[in-house]
């Protein structure tokens, strides 16, 4: 495995970069090999970190730097990494930055020209990241690349993103069985964060995952804005990653249910043009009114109002936002890109 050495250091004050021993002298950045920074970040996940770190050793593309950041775990798993993993670099946040901002310190310390983000709970085929490579590197205009991720037993867990009119958006082929329904190259939405290649400068160009969302929704963020910017998105079927799913946040858990339903207020408030978003207007209120009596109906009533509440309250915070936001593409753009997805809401 090459790494890189690491003489960087951070302007985080609650961060600090642990890096090992073992260092391979001579990776370099070069077009036809361009150098991978893998970001996986880390809550108390230690369990799942021998297969997800082993299936990177593995890897037949072996031009990567590995970065761990972890985000304040209780458990073991930076003394694990020390012990068993000293030519990784390791990231120490004293305190839980969600998914958004540990990924954003991991991407800041990398050096790699790409950016492949990757759950703890996952380990990827020995393909996969070089058949990412081998597409995003046919097209400058390529930002992102989605993989098939399966769950553990091979039914589908996401074959990319897709957004719908409401702002909701959703993993394609979720619980599908694979066969080989999903097996074409072809340009979608964007890439669950899970599992996803991205170019460094695409995220120059229009910004690192938005540290408000915490936790879910902040890829769909992150790709509606790519594709504001005039930025593609790939699916890449041969590039496979296994996911458990749920390993640190839980699934349908209090956390998830909040921040999905607190975050998809944000993303069309934050991005959508201004006569895309009153056009719209129906569906998100419909959408997010009905989910509220669903939630009530199975007892989560208090959650799913101070979920929407909150949402509500940041309006201001992602309206100023919208600021920074790139746009070089028409409205129309927009329009074409749900109209691949079957769902409406």
């Amino acid at each position: 495995m090459s790494i890189l050495p690491d003489n960087r250091g951070t302007a985080d004050l609650q961060t600090k970069i642990v890096t090992g021993s073992r260092i391979s002298e001579g990776l370099r950045d070069t077009t036809l090999r361009p150098i991978v920074s893998v970001v996986i970040v880390n809550f108390n996940g230690r369990k799942f970190l021998s297969d997800c770190i082993g299936s990177l050793y593995a890897q037949i593309y072996q031009n990567l730097e590995i970065i761990i950041v972890d985000n304040g775990s209780s458990d073991d798993s930076v003394e694990y990494l020390r012990s068993c993993h000293p030519e990784v670099i390791i990231i120490e946040n004293t305190s839980n930055l969600g998914f958004s901002g540990g990924a954003n310190t991991g991407i800041r310390a990398a050096r790699g020209s790409f950016i492949f983000t990757l759950n703890n709970d996952t380990w990827a085929d020995c393909h996969c990241i070089e058949r990412l490579i081998a597409e995003i590197t046919t097209d400058d205009r390529i930002g992102m690349c989605a993989t098939k991720m399966l769950f553990p037993d091979q039914r589908i867990n996401s074959t990319g993103i897709c957004l719908s009119r409401s702002g909701a958006a959703w993993d394609r082929g979720m619980c599908e069985e694979d066969s080989g329904q999903y097996n074409i190259r072809e340009e979608i939405f964007g890439p669950c964060a899970g599992a996803a290649l991205y170019r460094k400068t695409m995220l120059d160009e229009i910004g690192l995952f938005d540290e408000d969302f915490f936790l879910y929704m902040e890829d769909v963020d992150l790709a509606v804005r790519g594709q504001l910017a005039g930025w593609k998105c790939i699916f890449v079927p041969g590039a496979v990653v296994y996911h458990y799913h749920g390993g640190t946040a839980g699934v349908m858990s209090d956390l998830a249910i909040y921040h999905q339903n607190r975050n998809i207020l944000w993303v069309p408030v934050k991005n959508y043009p201004i006569h895309t978003l009153f056009v719209l207007l129906p569906w998100m209120l419909v959408r997010n009114i009905g989910i509220m009596f669903y939630y009530i109906d199975k007892g989560k009533g208090t959650l799913i109002l101070r979920a929407k509440i909150d949402g509500i309250m940041g309006f201001p915070r992602m309206w100023k936002k919208r600021e920074n936001i790139r746009r070089t593409v028409f409205i129309k753009r927009i329009f074409t890109l749900f109209g691949k997805e079957k769902g409406i809401w």
